[in-house]
């Protein structure tokens, strides 16, 4: 009798971690049901640190006439299509010739002097705390050129806090050696790669003139190492290329304009499997592509995340990722909230052991709307 009780104890236990793993990944219905716009060097809710965009760098202007105005909050029109743009795309980003749009060492100063903030700041991109210098002198500042769709992170109550948000085109990021934006200069959050949308989600925020839903994407790591992009100057109407890594444009240098072809056509509406975003539209501006870039990557768009020794070699290939590293491990959905409703952090403990002389149960759970798991309990036997 004491070994069946124990038998059903453990048994119990298994069911419970099997709920556990079969569970959504902590995003909530409210985040994907809700998008804040951010224009360009508005701090946003709950900033992490002071701006680190540089007060020099000029924003582009609109790619596209204004739009009717609309109200400052309500849903958008319809559910849209995902439409993601590769980070390698050349004419993805903007910005000043010999300028950073970002001060990196105003950043990990104020990180450094804050250690619950860089704490949290690290966690956001899952990496350690005191990788985050190296880390940051890693990315290379330029200026998004349309309106961007990202997860963002505001820092509340110590932690990092999720939320989606639309970035006007124009915001100072810093971005990755995949092309993807994982700073937002303007506030020091720290960024990710958008998660789906329910359908009609919220907007909250003032939208500025130039905004249109159907014209937002979401940038999608590139599959190779971007060592050389490809930006635009709208002060000078002038391509040119910067070194992954350069922040101050030191190194920038003009070449031709780049042949960029038009994106593919929208596929149909899925709120399910990716984020929303649409066609971004023709750039009007003189010496601009027509297109917002060519999504040279296939399926969903997911983050590479890597934990890794950071390299300073740039090849010759202007434009082009010249590293045909392919990433190895792929981010996890990023847990998603509001900056007035922080989550509570998922973390997934492991434990190793090995029992002897034991029963085993092995029981399969599932939950409604999450999938299916299968995991084996162990009880000790007398």
């Amino acid at each position: 009798m004491p070994r069946l009780a124990t038998a059903l104890v453990a048994l119990a236990a298994v069911v419970a971690l099997a709920v556990v793993l079969t569970r959504p990944s902590g995003t909530s219905d409210k985040a994907r049901g809700e998008v804040f716009l951010q224009p360009a060097a508005d701090a946003g809710p709950d900033p992490f640190t002071v701006s680190t965009a540089s007060d020099r760098a000029t924003p582009p202007p609109p790619p596209s006439p204004p739009p009717t105005a609309s109200a400052t909050t309500g849903p958008t029109p319809a559910p849209t299509a995902t439409r993601s743009v590769s980070g390698a795309s050349p004419g993805l980003y903007g910005g000043t010739k010999s300028l950073g749009s970002c001060d990196v060492e105003k950043q990990i100063k104020v990180l450094s002097a804050q250690p619950v903030k860089n704490e949290a700041f690290a966690s956001a991109l899952d990496i350690r705390p005191a990788a985050v210098p190296g880390y940051l002198r890693s990315l290379t500042p330029v200026q998004l050129r349309w309106d961007t769709r990202v997860t963002n992170h505001g820092f509340r109550d110590g932690r990092a806090t999720p939320y989606q948000a639309v970035l006007q085109s124009g915001t100072a990021v810093l971005v990755d050696d995949r092309g993807v934006p994982r700073v937002r200069c303007a506030c020091g959050n720290p960024l990710r790669v958008a998660v789906p949308l329910k359908a009609d989600p919220k907007r909250t925020g003032q939208p500025w003139s130039s905004y249109q839903p159907s014209r937002v994407v979401v940038i999608a790591p590139s599959v190779t190492i971007v060592n050389k992009f490809v930006i635009y100057d709208h002060q000078d109407r002038r391509w040119y290329q910067r070194d992954r890594g350069d922040h101050h444009g030191d190194h920038d240098k003009p070449v031709p304009p780049p042949v960029v072809p038009p994106l593919p056509p929208s596929p149909p509406p899925d709120t399910s499997t990716g984020p929303s975003g649409e066609d971004p539209g023709t750039d009007t501006s003189p010496g601009t592509p027509t297109d917002g870039g060519t999504d040279t990557d296939t399926g969903t768009p997911t983050e590479t995340d890597r934990r890794r020794d950071l390299d300073s070699g740039t090849p010759s290939d202007p434009g082009t990722p010249t590293d045909t590293t392919t990433p190895q491990d792929r981010d996890r959905d990023p847990d998603s909230g509001t900056p007035s409703d922080p989550g509570t952090p998922s973390d997934a403990d492991k434990s190793s052991g090995t029992p002897t002389d034991t029963a085993t149960a092995t029981v399969t759970a599932t939950v409604s709307g999450s999938g299916t798991g299968t995991a084996t309990g162990s009880a000790g036997t007398r």
